[in-house]
């Protein structure tokens, strides 16, 4: 059995196996998009904010 999924990036079907070096992406170029978008922050994972003990208002 083949497994494929789909590049985050593009969409193109990428087989899931050892010799696919840039998986879950196509090309090393869509995985440095990716990177791109976490480091602009464009990518969050949900949750609740927290704060650092100086980012809390003062009373």
């Amino acid at each position: 059995m083949v497994n494929v999924v789909q590049c985050p990036t593009c969409g193109k079907n990428v087989i899931w196996n050892d010799e696919a070096k840039w998986r879950p992406f196509c090309s090393e170029r869509c995985k440095l998009i990716d990177l791109g978008d976490w480091a602009a922050e464009n990518h969050r994972i949900a949750g609740e904010p927290t704060f650092e003990p100086e980012d809390e208002p003062r009373h």
